[in-house]
């Protein structure tokens, strides 16, 4: 399933909305190092890898600055953990 994710720069965020619920990954930038704050997921939505979509799209913007990634948020932590492809973010 694909979603329709915005990437709002000022606030530093990375979003959808799927039935009408916010979901989101919030992150800082500091010299150039994505650390990924947050992934939220409401349950009425969940089990429909939204929150897998979002680390994606937020890793692909990374790779496509240059940035690496330090994922303080455990399930970005995990799915990362889970994807070799993405280790060289690492930061």
């Amino acid at each position: 399933m694909s979603f329709a994710i915005q990437h709002d720069r000022l606030a530093h965020r990375f979003e959808t909305h799927v039935d009408g619920e916010l979901c989101l990954l919030d992150y800082t930038l500091a010299a150039d190092v994505m650390t990924i704050t947050r992934t939220e997921v409401p349950a009425v939505v969940g089990g429909r890898g939204i929150a897998a979509a979002l680390v994606q799209e937020a890793l692909a913007a990374a790779r496509a600055e240059g940035w690496k990634v330090v994922p303080a948020c455990s399930y970005a932590a995990a799915w990362m953990q889970r994807h070799p492809a993405y280790h060289d973010l690492l930061g």
